[in-house]
């Protein structure tokens, strides 16, 4: 029987859009992949991008713009706005700094000096760095510090949460509002999705600026909801300031039920490196708010040692991310690994890296390294964790230990690097922390601090258990299953 004229007319028509409609989408598809190849930072990555946009393109294109792109756009430009500003505060902050600028030579200067190029910052002496150990001691030290503000307090944190913590921080933060005080405040809207808006109205109803982060602000960036700022900064005064693992949550100060036992560390600096750190979360907050907010750069508190620190420290504070051309928290890794002639200890929540940084630490335990990385036993993030046990063989084999935290689950950043020379931050060893994400590292040249270091370090190894290959192996089949398919998401973890 035949179809009706206006049947077959139908029909055709939606042929036609079909066909139009895929043959438009893989033509998205292509200029996608010429977007990757011309992109893409690895080989590797550009060939699995590529793939999976050929064989499913309607799944695979977007996924790459919200996921993909390894560069965040438009954060160096948008200080063009501003620029006659910015140049006064440089020349202030190079000035004031000038007096305090460390002079590095031998081993030093070969390992410093590449932190001085990647960072376009310079060591600076006289500093006092203080080791905070978990949430109680380390929100007691910075709710006291702002308790005693006089003029300005600067607050960033990856997570915000309106609980119990977070209502400390905020009546803390009205109470110096009231008293005058100045308060800026930069929170990432994807890390802190749980903040509710009467907690931000609140603050902002009394004086504080307070902004999201906007990682998805400007035309290129619209999609894109991979970039993370992760750093942790607080600054007092321009005279205090801290940096390291903590975010504001209930789950960071006390044992919960799914986590036990919150594991984290901070620091608390005094000296000419807080002038440094504060330069950071002003170029954050410009972006947020596209305001210069009103700080101190023209004076220093110096450091005798005689306070909570380690004897006075050479300090560097080292911001990462994904608006830079070099790889920059890739590049403090390895140059790390590589300058280790006698340890290289790492505590990190994720242990998801690339080939290049496994294979330094493989290279380093084979010339008699001591190299050992420090782990969660309880997961946070499942995709992370499971990931991790497909390393365990590999790394075994170079003599790379791998220790698993009992207790509760570690969130720690911390780098120690023989006998002189570690780093407290905010980066993880994982790609997220390496390429897209904002992170923030103090790296600190001091024996002594390095010592209170490794003290810490092994009072938390002693309550870790040392993994091997075999605690993969001899999994069943699924599970080693479902760890290869985390692995393959690697890239973006």
């Amino acid at each position: 029987m035949d179809l009706p004229a206006e049947v077959f007319e139908h029909d055709l028509e939606r042929f036609a859009l079909g066909t139009a409609l895929f043959i438009g989408w893989e033509i998205l598809a292509v200029a996608t992949i010429l977007n990757v190849v011309m992109n893409a930072r690895s080989a590797t990555g550009a060939w699995g991008w590529a793939m999976a946009m050929l064989a499913f393109p309607f799944f695979a294109v977007p996924l790459y713009w919200i996921l993909g792109r390894q560069q965040f756009n438009g954060y160096v430009e948008s200080f063009e706005k501003a620029q006659d500003e910015y140049e006064r505060i440089f020349e202030d902050v190079s000035k004031t700094l000038s007096s305090h600028f460390a002079e590095l030579d031998g081993d030093e200067l070969r390992y410093g000096g590449v932190l001085e190029k990647l960072s376009d910052r310079r060591w600076t002496e006289g500093n006092e760095v203080c080791m905070l150990i978990d949430g109680k001691d380390i929100f007691a030290e910075i709710f006291d510090s702002i308790e005693q503000a006089k003029e300005y307090v600067l607050v960033q944190f990856f997570i915000i949460k309106d609980d119990e913590l977070g209502e400390k921080l905020k009546h803390l933060l009205l109470k110096k509002r009231d008293e005058g005080v100045r308060i800026y405040m930069v929170y990432d809207e994807i890390g802190s999705h749980k903040l509710s808006r009467y907690y931000v109205k609140e603050l902002q109803r009394a004086g504080v600026e307070i902004h999201a982060f906007h990682s998805t602000k400007g035309p290129s960036n619209r999609f894109q909801i991979n970039f993370r700022n992760h750093r942790k900064i607080v600054v007092v005064d321009g005279d205090i300031g801290f940096v390291g693992g903590a975010n504001v949550g209930d789950e960071y100060v006390e044992t919960t039920e799914r986590y036990g036992e919150w594991r984290d560390t901070q620091v608390k600096l005094i000296g000419p490196s807080v002038l440094s750190l504060q330069m950071v979360f002003l170029a954050d907050y410009y972006w947020a708010a596209e305001t210069v907010p009103e700080l101190s750069w023209t004076q220093v508190t110096n450091a005798d040692g005689s306070g909570c620190g380690a004897g006075v420290s050479k300090v560097i504070t080292l911001p990462t991310g994904p608006i830079e051309k070099v790889e920059g928290g890739t590049v403090f890794f390895l140059n790390a690994i590589t300058r280790a002639r006698k340890r290289i200890w790492i505590a990190t929540p994720y242990f998801v890296t690339d080939e290049s940084v496994r294979s330094a630490l493989q290279m380093a335990a084979l010339r008699g390294v001591d190299v050992r990385i420090m782990i969660p036993q309880v997961p946070d993030k499942w995709i992370p964790w499971l990931a991790t046990f497909s390393y365990l063989q590999d790394m075994e084999a170079a003599g790379v230990r791998i220790f698993r935290f009992q207790p509760g689950f570690l969130h720690q950043k911390v780098v120690l690097v023989d006998d002189n020379m570690s780093s407290v931050g905010t980066a993880n060893l994982d790609n997220r922390s390496l390429r897209l994400n904002f992170e923030i590292s103090v790296v600190v040249l001091c024996q002594d601090f390095a010592q209170k270091l490794k003290a810490m370090l092994d009072r938390d190894f002693a309550r870790c258990h040392e993994v091997f290959g075999d605690d993969y192996t001899k999994r069943p089949l699924w599970f080693r299953l479902f760890v290869r398919l985390a692995r393959l998401f690697s890239p973006v973890l």
